[in-house]
């Protein structure tokens, strides 16, 4: 009998020890996983769900380990997918193009809808005071063929000029931009509206539109995952999702919280980040669901800007499937 009771015991220590060393384990390797997201642009408030999610613990609630950093701009994401170094990233929706092209991602949910966070900035002091004065002048923009390219080429068509009723420059990034501006070389520029509200506020700008007036319909930034990512892990980009759309609920419905967290990443005053949580939050996807009607507009934009010979299935370069069940 007592035999029986050691052996037991011995039974029942050998599985507890057994069951804590699996769970150790997974601990372990799952400590050793952590998901790197990316963000294609390191200045948008539209992106800081990540970090609100991040600190507030949600997607530590979900079970993730999150690894955030920052590039400038999509070709430097999609080079870090392409490189195996980023496993989701938030990116444009122009972005999608790429897959096309070959890149390893897919598109697994819509982050944000029409371009609310798009304006068309010229110098408060110049001559420009209506979009009627456009006609003809200098814009700048980032690269050629990129998001703002097409948004101002737009802009000119939809005003009766044609596509190239408004003239425009590739200047690259934001400083070189607003140099120019500055000294007169362009006529205006096509800001986020986190730095316009910023410039805005020096009163060195005035913020003539925003494109989200001009353009109703349309993806104005996607979340993609890599392939490998997708094949290796899908129960991670289910989580990643999951735990995304509940901090979109939350940055929704706790302004004060989002506006102090958004403020310390983005490094711009509380006040500022307020004006543009008002003006950016109705863009923000709540389900991730893609919008046919925004994505017909995309497929015609790769065609006009020569970015594609012709209109993609539009079908093959994103998935619904890791999107969290309606409630």
């Amino acid at each position: 009998m007592r035999l029986n009771r050691l052996i037991g015991g011995r039974t029942v220590a050998a599985a507890v020890l057994v069951a804590f060393g699996a769970l150790m384990a997974h601990g372990l390797a799952s400590a050793a996983e952590p998901l790197r997201v990316a963000k294609g642009f390191p200045s948008l408030f539209q992106f800081t769900p990540l970090d609100v999610g991040v600190q507030e613990g949600i997607f530590k609630k979900h079970g993730l380990d999150i690894e955030i950093s920052a590039f400038a701009g999509d070709a430097k994401l999609q080079q870090a997918f392409a490189a195996g170094s980023v496993d989701l990233g938030i990116g444009s929706g122009p972005g999608l193009a790429f897959i096309a092209k070959g890149s390893p991602i897919l598109g697994v949910a819509e982050e944000a809808g029409p371009p609310l966070g798009i304006t068309l900035c010229v110098l408060a002091s110049g001559p420009i005071h209506s979009i009627a004065d456009l006609k003809g002048k200098l814009a700048s923009i980032s690269s050629i063929g990129s998001q703002t390219d097409w948004m101002v080429r737009e802009l000119s068509r939809r005003q009766g000029w044609g596509p190239e009723g408004i003239k425009r420059v590739a200047l690259g990034a934001v400083p070189a931009q607003l140099s120019a501006l500055r000294t007169h070389q362009i006529d205006m520029v096509p800001f986020d509206i986190t730095t316009a509200y910023q410039l805005k506020e020096t009163g060195e700008v005035r913020i003539l539109l925003k494109f989200g007036d001009v353009v109703k319909e349309y993806v104005n930034h996607v979340i993609y995952a890599s392939t490998d990512l997708i094949a290796k892990r899908p129960d991670d980009v289910k989580k990643f999702l999951a735990a995304w759309f509940e901090t979109v609920a939350f940055f929704k419905k706790n302004k004060a919280d989002v506006v102090r967290i958004s403020s310390g990443v983005l490094n711009i005053p509380e006040p500022v980040v307020s004006k543009v949580y008002d003006e950016t939050i109705p863009m923000l996807s709540d389900d991730g669901k893609f919008d046919p009607k925004g994505l017909a507009v995309l497929a015609q934009s790769f065609v006009d800007m020569h970015t594609l010979p012709e209109k993609p299935d539009m079908s093959k370069l994103y998935t619904e499937k890791f999107l969290p069940a309606a409630k």
